[in-house]
């Protein structure tokens, strides 16, 4: 698993609010959902979030959903890519995979779509949502659950 940290500056200069982005590879096995899972809550306690918080909890559950997706739907992809990013006011969780096949969120209300309402229904409770990003191309995807942070998030 390969990864990085980046932290923003501000174009003029000033000292602009730190943004924690992880991101890293995983290969498409069941063995990947919980090395996502730990790799995310060693990213969250970095960014600063409490362990007992629901947020917290939420955002692993997200993660682990999504992993999970790819392993089971995208059999054309060998890996996906996850990325944790936290600003001031925002917290985003995105899996993406070189699988063409597209998904949609009306797959969320199909029996085999229960992590995805999972998923969109954890956003929500945060302020949030759920989007799926086809590449330019159209040969991969991202699923973007994006939460916005509760008051007094560091």
């Amino acid at each position: 698993m390969s990864g990085a940290s980046v932290m923003a500056g501000h174009p003029s200069g000033q000292t602009a609010t730190e943004a924690r982005k992880h991101v890293w590879t995983v290969p498409l096995v069941p063995g990947s959902v919980r090395a996502a899972r730990e790799r995310s809550e060693r990213s969250l306690v970095l960014f600063g979030l409490e362990s007992s918080s629901a947020l917290f909890g939420a955002v692993l559950l997200v993660v682990s959903e999504l992993v999970t997706n790819a392993v089971r739907h995208a059999q054309h992809s060998p890996d996906a890519e996850v990325t944790l990013h936290m600003t001031e006011h925002l917290l985003v969780a995105s899996v993406g995979d070189l699988d063409s096949r597209p998904i949609s969120l009306a797959d969320a209300g199909r029996a085999t779509g229960q992590g995805l309402r999972t998923v969109a229904d954890l956003a929500r409770t945060f302020g949030g949502d759920i989007r799926i990003e086809p590449s330019s191309g159209g040969r991969s995807k991202t699923v973007v659950v994006r939460f916005i942070l509760p008051e007094g998030t560091p």
